[in-house]
């Protein structure tokens, strides 16, 4: 019976399986070694779909249930509910929980070529903030999901601890690191102790001086890019007769994932049509409810990411609105993307030095900044972050897949090789 190491995150999941004396991140999506944590229950096919597929189900407009970020309900009253799934039937949320890690296990089943019943889960240094008991709650809820799919031998490491491992193996001597992980919803920040002799131990709680957090990650800049390119061709911040802003509400909620569908629902279609002599450049109404009649929206919200991503790195990309309108596309370059994200690479890098400060260390004494998470890929952002840390020294590690790297070395030194 061999073994696996699952990273079941709030954004993107892996799973990592022995290979000989190395360890490999087995394929979870196709030939993909990482998948978004989303499930969806497909009620007009009678079928499930995870990852990307069931993001691109939902967007086709099929019906069902989408669940999304499943791990951050862990641990409040929420987890023991159960939600309806659309076709008149209902699921416990620990049940989807269970559903996810077992396509996990699974997904490291096939790629091992052998049953497994032992795994290391990583886990953060809290499930819900200030309140112990509810911390333990959501450990004890994810544990008894992974036995309900057949993991009998449970171990937790910290995803912070996890994720400086690979760092911590080429250490000489005792330092501090920061791990920043930077994902789509949240950024978090631990100060961990690390060094070749910390490497042996075990338990490595003590080993985190300090973590923080902030809800402000990938999904808020993409919002922000989407805001001052995409929907200001269809009116957002432009003035009536009157000379006020017109209404802003349906324009956050086309530039918010999960809340882009209701903007399809009658009600507020009507009350678009209404708003029509609002609209001092009518083709800003036009291309609005032509979004909304052909429901855009998600491919907008996808157009703006790819943008992102596109000038992450510096350069500049085209934003192609042919699907709105022919001929319609915006430039747009890497000083556009600073300038939209400036709040929010403000309250990451705070979050930083907040966590710093908190374990009464000086930014000085940072011996390394350790960046993962798929938004630590915006060179402005890790530039800011080095920037408020110069004597640490900036470390890459792979951005979607260095936790479920790190919890598979973690796994090898409890159970060995396989």
């Amino acid at each position: 019976m061999t073994y696996c190491a699952i990273d079941f995150g709030t954004s993107n999941s892996a799973v990592a399986v022995p290979d000989g004396a190395a360890l490999r991140l087995a394929p979870v999506e196709g030939a993909y070694t990482t998948l978004p944590t989303a499930v969806f229950f497909n009620t007009d096919e009678n079928s499930r779909d995870y990852g990307r597929a069931a993001l691109e189900a939902y967007i086709d407009g099929f019906d069902g249930r989408l669940m999304r970020s499943m791990k951050s309900i862990l641990g409040s009253p929420l987890a023991e509910n159960s939600t309806d799934l659309g076709d008149g039937s209902a699921i416990k949320y620990t049940d989807v929980i269970a559903i996810f890690v077992e396509h996990l296990k699974r997904s490291a089943e096939a790629s091992a070529g052998a049953s497994i019943s032992r795994a290391v889960l990583g886990r953060p240094v809290f499930f819900v903030d200030d309140d112990p008991r509810a911390d333990q709650l959501a450990q004890q809820q994810l544990e008894a999901a992974a036995r309900s799919v057949g993991l009998k031998e449970i171990h937790f490491q910290y995803e912070p601890i996890a994720a400086a491992f690979d760092y911590e193996s080429h250490l000489t001597q005792e330092g501090l690191v920061l791990v920043a992980d930077i994902g789509g919803g949240t950024s978090d920040f631990s100060l961990v102790r690390v060094g070749p002799e910390r490497v042996k131990r075990v338990e490595r709680k003590d080993d985190v001086l300090a973590h923080h957090g902030v809800h402000v990650a990938g999904t808020d800049f993409d919002r922000r890019v989407e805001l001052v390119t995409i929907l200001r061709e269809l009116g957002y911040q432009t003035l009536d007769p009157e000379g006020r802003e017109i209404p802003n509400r349906i324009y956050f909620d086309l530039a918010t994932w999960h809340l882009i569908n209701t903007v399809y629902a009658p009600k507020r279609v009507s009350e678009l049509v209404l708003m029509r002599h609002l609209f001092t450049q009518t083709r800003h109404h036009d291309r609005l409810m032509r979004v909304v009649d052909r429901r855009l929206g998600h491919a907008l919200a996808a157009h703006a990411e790819e943008a992102k991503i596109g000038v992450a790195a510096g350069g500049e990309t085209i934003i192609d609105l042919e699907l709105v309108e022919e001929d319609l596309r915006l430039a747009f370059d890497e000083a556009q993307l600073i300038k939209a994200g400036h709040d929010e690479t403000l309250r990451i890098v705070q979050a930083a030095r907040d966590t710093v400060q908190a374990a009464g260390v000086a930014p000085r004494d940072v011996g390394a900044i350790y960046f993962t998470g798929g938004s630590t890929g915006l060179a402005f952002l890790s530039g800011a972050l080095s920037a408020a840390f110069p004597d640490a020294r900036p470390v890459f590690g792979d951005r979607l897949a260095s936790v479920a790297t790190g919890l598979g070395i973690h796994a090898r030194r409890i159970f060995g090789q396989a």
